[in-house]
C-alpha cells in the first residue's frame, strides 16, 4: 500500500478503531511492516488528525496492558496442545 503515507495513517487507524486489531494484525492486513504502523501512528498521524490519533493510541494502549496476558494463553495453548 505505497502512495500518500497520511491516507495510510488515516486508514491503518480507522482499522484499529473498528476492529481493535493489534499492530501486528494491522501489518498484515495492510501488508507493511510493524514499524510501518508505528511510525505511521506515532509521528505522522497527530501532525493532520490529533483526534483519530487520540482514539488509535486509546486502542493501542489497551491492547499493550493485555499483551501478557494473549502471551500466556498462547503459551498454555501451544503446550497443553488445544
Amino acid at each position: 500500500m505505497k502512495g500518500n503515507m497520511e491516507e495510510r495513517a488515516a486508514r491503518l487507524a480507522q482499522y484499529i478503531i473498528e476492529n481493535r486489531a493489534t499492530v501486528r494484525a494491522a501489518a498484515t492486513r495492510f501488508g507493511i511492516s510493524k514499524s510501518t504502523v508505528h511510525k505511521d501512528l506515532s509521528e505522522r498521524l497527530p501532525g493532520f488528525n490529533r483526534a483519530l490519533y487520540l482514539q488509535a493510541k486509546a486502542v493501542l494502549e489497551e491492547n499493550k496492558a493485555q499483551r501478557h496476558i494473549r502471551g500466556g494463553i498462547a503459551t498454555r495453548r501451544k503446550y497443553k496442545g488445544g
